[in-house]
Order: structure tokens, then C-alpha cells, then sequence
């Protein structure tokens, strides 16, 4: 028996420098240990032996029996390496940089907002910034608009602590400090700051306590434009506003004013625009934003005479722009930080 065990071991031995895949393993234990392996044949010569031969025979097979599960045992963890290997592909170096490292993108509102610069940059407007924390003058005095307006009310504006302090925005007596319900304000700065003639596009984010909803947001972002100098009309105006549509929307896309009220300008309007390139809302006329010459009370406040100086003034959001432009119907998906959402508009 023990030449039988050792000639069956010594034949699965040398078979297993062969074996490389679990197949090949699946066929060396059939041979083995299978119903008719060579192993198992032995094993049965165990009714043929004498209640005295049993005991020795039984050791002896017992110890080959774990000869073969050790052997068997080490080739399923070498097989099981080689898969494992073949999944991951060649070794990596570590040390070296990720050949496919993901580039980042704009968002949405940063490229359209470039986009509008840009295009007002061609007309000769310069950008200029001003602090989000405003006073109340700057926000709402400055620009003619009475104490009693609604939107000075607390329902409409986010005022601040009266113990707040802002380098940026320092108070006038006991004037309240408030987040900026539009960039309005940086127009104040300007004139207050440089003679005219001059022409700026103030970017910048707004707060209002708006109820969050698919068109609302306490939270958005506008661009208002100033143009101060001798003689500015409706024409020049409407020319100015023209020319952003037909840049931003097609050279098909059509524009008309409608007379409205903003305190800060006088006449005021709210300009709508068509065209046949925006999706379902294709050939309907469209509100896109505020605009007016600037009401002689504002120059005044900020120390220009209207006699000699006049302006005209305009305000866009930027969410309206970018929904307008992408079929966005929902202006919380810009403030989401869904990636999906993101770079399907990259």
C-alpha cells in the first residue's frame, strides 16, 4: 500500500508544475481524489485488509490524504494569485503621477458669466466689484429709493446684527448694514469714486429673503451696467441691449421694451426677448432683465450734475441667462453640486 500512496502522490506532484488555471487544477483533484482517482483506488484496498493491517494501513493513508490536501491547497492559492494578477492588468508603479487624473470645469454661472463681460467688454465697459456687505445708503438711499419701499422691509432684505462691523461698508450714523439686494450699489461707488465719462459692468452675488423654489433663490447672481456721459438716450440704450442679445441668444433673437418703475431710473423698462434657438420656449417673448436711464436724483446723490451728465443703467441675473441658454428649469440645480449636472454642461 505505501508504494501504491507514494506512486499516486509522486504522479500528482510532477503533474502540478503544469497546472496554471482552475481547470487544469479541477482535472489534477479528479485524478487524485476524484471517484476514480489513483488516491481513492487505494483507499479501497482498506476492505480487502485483516483487522490487524487496518490500523497501520489507515495511518498511512491519514498522512497521505494530508499530503494530498496540502499539495491541492497550494495550487488553488497559486491559481487563485494568477487570477487576482490577471484582473488588476501590469503593476503599477506608485510613485508615478495618474496618467488619467479627472480636469476640473467651470461652473456653469462662472462661464456665463464670462461670456456676458465679455461681450460688454466689446462696447468698452470695464468690470468693476463692490463689497457684498452694503450700508443702507449705498443699497437703497443713494439709488431713490424711499424708506417706506418694500423692498427695505426686513420680509425682503437680510439686515445684519447692529453690532456688526465691515471695514468695506463703514456706517453713516445709525444706518443699518444689510447683504446687498443687488449690485446697484457698486454703480453708487463708481460715480462716487470717478468722474465720468465712464462705463462699468458691476458682477456679483445678491441676497434676498426669497422663498427657494424652481425660479427663486435667497441666493443668485446679477450683472448691472452703467454708462454715464454727455448726451446718453434711449438710443444708446437700446442699441447697448441689442447687441448683448444678438451675442448672447443668435443673431436671430428679437428684443422690445416695456415701461415699468425702478426708483433709480426714470423712464424704466423691463426688456423681453424672442428667438426661435431656445428649445420649448422657442418664439415666446421672454422677461431677461431691468434697464432705464439713470434717475437725475441718483447723479445728484452721488455729487454729478444731471444738467451736465446723464446715464442709462441695466440688470440681469445670472441664473435667468444660463437657464435661458441650457433649457434649465429649475435654478437649484446650480447650487446643488450635483457633478452629473455640472460637466453635463461643460
Amino acid at each position: 500500500m505505501q508504494d501504491q500512496l507514494d506512486r499516486a502522490l509522486s504522479e500528482a506532484e510532477a503533474a502540478a508544475g503544469a497546472v496554471r488555471t482552475r481547470a487544469e487544477l479541477e482535472a489534477l483533484k479528479a485524478r487524485l481524489v476524484g471517484p476514480n482517482g489513483s488516491l481513492t483506488a487505494v483507499t479501497k484496498v482498506m476492505g480487502t485488509l485483516s483487522k490487524e493491517e487496518r490500523p497501520a494501513a489507515g495511518k498511512l493513508l491519514n498522512a497521505a490524504k494530508a499530503r494530498a490536501e496540502a499539495l491541492l491547497a497550494g495550487l488553488l492559492s497559486k491559481v487563485e494569485e494568477a487570477e487576482l494578477a490577471a484582473a488588476l492588468g501590469p503593476e503599477v508603479d506608485p510613485t508615478l503621477p495618474s496618467p488619467d487624473a479627472p480636469a476640473g470645469v467651470l461652473h456653469p454661472l462662472t462661464r456665463t458669466r464670462e461670456r456676458v463681460l465679455a461681450t460688454f467688454r466689446k462696447l468698452g465697459f470695464v468690470v468693476a466689484e463692490g463689497p457684498e456687505v452694503e450700508t443702507e445708503w449705498h443699497c437703497f438711499d443713494a439709488l431713490n429709493t424711499p424708506a417706506d419701499h418694500p423692498a427695505r422691509d426686513m420680509q425682503d432684505t437680510l439686515y445684519l446684527p447692529a453690532s456688526f462691523r465691515s471695514a468695506d461698508a463703514p456706517r453713516k450714523g445709525e444706518e443699518a448694514l444689510l447683504l446687498r439686494t443687488h449690485t446697484s450699489s457698486v454703480q453708487v461707488r463708481t460715480m462716487l469714486g470717478r468722474k465720468p465719462p465712464l462705463r462699468i459692468v458691476a458682477p456679483g452675488r445678491c441676497f434676498r429673503r426669497d422663498a427657494v423654489d424652481a425660479t427663486h433663490s435667497a441666493n443668485f447672481h446679477q450683472v448691472e451696467g452703467l454708462w454715464v456721459d454727455r448726451s446718453v438716450t434711449l438710443a444708446d440704450l437700446r442699441g447697448v441691449l441689442d447687441f448683448f442679445v444678438k451675442e448672447t441668444f443668435g443673431p436671430d433673437a428679437e428684443t422690445r421694451l416695456r415701461p415699468s418703475f425702478f426708483p433709480f431710473t426714470e423712464p424704466s423698462f423691463e426688456m423681453d426677448i424672442r428667438s426661435p434657438d431656445l428649445g420649448r420656449l422657442s418664439g415666446r417673448w421672454l422677461e431677461i432683465l431691468g434697464c432705464g436711464l439713470v434717475d437725475p436724483k441718483v447723479l445728484e446723490a452721488c455729487g454729478l450734475d444731471p444738467a451736465e451728465w446723464s446715464g442709462l443703467a441695466f440688470g440681469l441675473g445670472l441664473e435667468r441667462i444660463a437657464m435661458l441658454q441650457h433649457g434649465i428649469d429649475d435654478i437649484r440645480h446650480f447650487y446643488a453640486n450635483d457633478l452629473r449636472f455640472l460637466r453635463q454642461l461643460a
